[in-house]
């Protein structure tokens, strides 16, 4: 499992965050695009004078207004590298262009860091780990293995070593649990089971609908009469609370010993299937075309199933997931988890032609 931020680390800045972070209902034709230095920075205007110091402008916030505005990103990305003015230009154009409807601008630290819709739900950072934090420091023995905050993501991942099997003999697993979320509208909240390999400290993340909670950033449309207001989140509802026991309680029952042992049933059946070895080049690269890898990720994978010698399809889940720790973007490190997981339990008729149509090549 790729290393991140310690605990104290994380929590110290979600913390600073929570209190940098002011969200705001904007009208998008009071919303300029303006190159400054060669960079575009977003301006808020009200009969020319400036609501707030320009903002410089997140990526994430980069796409969300390409889409918004009906600009393809192939295209909006190239205007942004060779040509920022040719962008602005564009980008003004189709705000005048559009509906005044308001628009969620989220900003921290001088920058625009999503531009989202009036319907979307604030469920922060702090929120979640106010929530967590308390139960898992209670649980005896529970160790946070690896956390992290990126741009757009959080990561907080817990292993109880007090649930643990055998896949095989010698080979250790541990039960524990990832909770994400993004405050960028990139992600749902998800409280997910993980699975912690010993032998190489491989995490992967469960991604089974009937073991997760999850929860969209959507809810009821926000408006103001206003061009341009602070963002006031209402009082949580109370389905929002309701939500937020229930995630308290999935992770709770990140040591349930009956959904460990499912879990554990299926790492022990996928070590039966056994990969067509005629052409293991082939077969990784089917993979990982069926999967989501790219080139580069369906090498590194080949390594280490070349290296660890196990030809079965639990073998290949585990090459996906150690590869994962060479990966330098936590957030992309934390994807492969999930895929070494689906990997794992991909349909038989899948892998049956992924076995087959590997053999045909060789």
């Amino acid at each position: 499992m790729k290393a991140g931020l310690t605990i104290t680390e994380m929590a110290a800045e979600i913390e600073r965050q929570a209190a940098a972070k002011v969200d705001y209902l904007v009208n998008p034709q009071k919303l300029e695009m303006e190159s400054m230095g060669g960079s575009p920075m977003l301006r808020v205007l009200d009969g020319g004078v400036d609501l707030l110091e320009p903002l410089s402008i997140q990526e994430t916030a980069h796409r969300q207004m390409g889409a918004h505005l009906g600009i393809p990103w192939k295209y909006y990305e190239k205007m942004l590298q060779e040509e920022p003015g040719l962008l602005s230009y564009n980008v003004n154009h189709w705000f005048q262009r559009g509906e005044p409807a308001p628009r969620m601008l989220r900003t921290m630290d001088g920058r625009a860091r999503a531009f989202l819709s009036n319907r979307y739900r604030l469920i922060d950072n702090f929120e979640i780990a106010t929530a967590v934090l308390p139960i898992i420091m209670e649980m005896q023995g529970a160790r946070f293995e690896s956390c992290n905050l990126s741009e757009n993501y959080l990561y907080i991942k817990v292993v109880n070593p007090r649930l643990t099997g055998e896949v095989r003999v010698g080979d250790v697993v541990q039960a524990g649990i990832v909770i994400s979320n993004s405050e960028t509208g990139l992600g749902a909240v998800n409280v997910q089971p993980l699975v912690y390999r010993l032998a190489c400290l491989n995490g992967m993340v469960v991604n089974d609908a009937s073991t997760r909670t999850r929860r969209n950033h959507v809810g009821r449309a926000n408006s103001t009469d206003e061009n341009f207001a602070l963002y006031s989140q209402e009082t949580l509802e109370q389905d929002s609370k309701a939500f937020m026991m229930k995630v308290q309680d999935t992770v709770k029952a990140a040591v349930d010993e009956a959904r460990f042992a499912k879990v554990l049933d299926t790492m022990k059946e996928s070590t039966q299937a056994k990969l067509d070895t005629s052409d293991i080049p082939a077969l990784v690269k089917l993979t990982g075309s069926n999967f989501g890898l790219t080139d580069a990720e369906g090498k590194g994978v080949l390594q280490h199933l070349l290296e660890d010698a196990d030809y079965t399809l639990y073998g290949l889940a585990n090459a996906v997931t150690r590869f994962s720790q060479d990966v330098d973007d936590y957030d992309r490190a934390s994807k492969l988890e999930v895929i070494g997981y689906n990997v794992m339990t991909m349909p038989q008729a899948m892998f049956r032609q992924i076995n087959q149509a590997s053999a045909m090549a060789a």
